[in-house]
């Protein structure tokens, strides 16, 4: 399983227009419900949107392939202040937050 942390900044005049390209995604996932995907996202008060992403090695295409995904980061950096920092991420403690593999 591979596990990504992503932080931005965006200006803030266009966090609300982020935050509703990320909803689209999630709508998305939603209606599609593809196995293998876990996607968090939250939005900090500062403008800061982090998230966090869990797929299967057979789904590694799916985020970036929905086109709500590529809606999403179609013109991303134009968006940000501080651009996207990608990172592999491993989990140290789960309580009730992300489901149990």
């Amino acid at each position: 399983m591979r596990r990504m942390l992503i932080r931005y900044r965006t200006k803030p005049e266009l966090a609300d227009t982020n935050a509703a390209l990320i909803a689209a995604v999630f709508a998305e996932l939603k209606a599609a419900q593809p196995e293998g995907v876990r996607y968090l996202s939250l939005r900090l008060e500062d403008g800061t949107f982090v998230h966090f992403v869990e797929t299967e090695p057979d789904a590694a295409g799916v985020l970036p392939g929905l086109p709500a995904f590529k809606a999403f980061q179609s013109g991303i950096r134009e968006r940000c202040i501080e651009p996207p920092q990608p990172g592999s991420a491993t989990i140290v403690g789960n309580y009730r937050m992300l489901d149990q593999p």
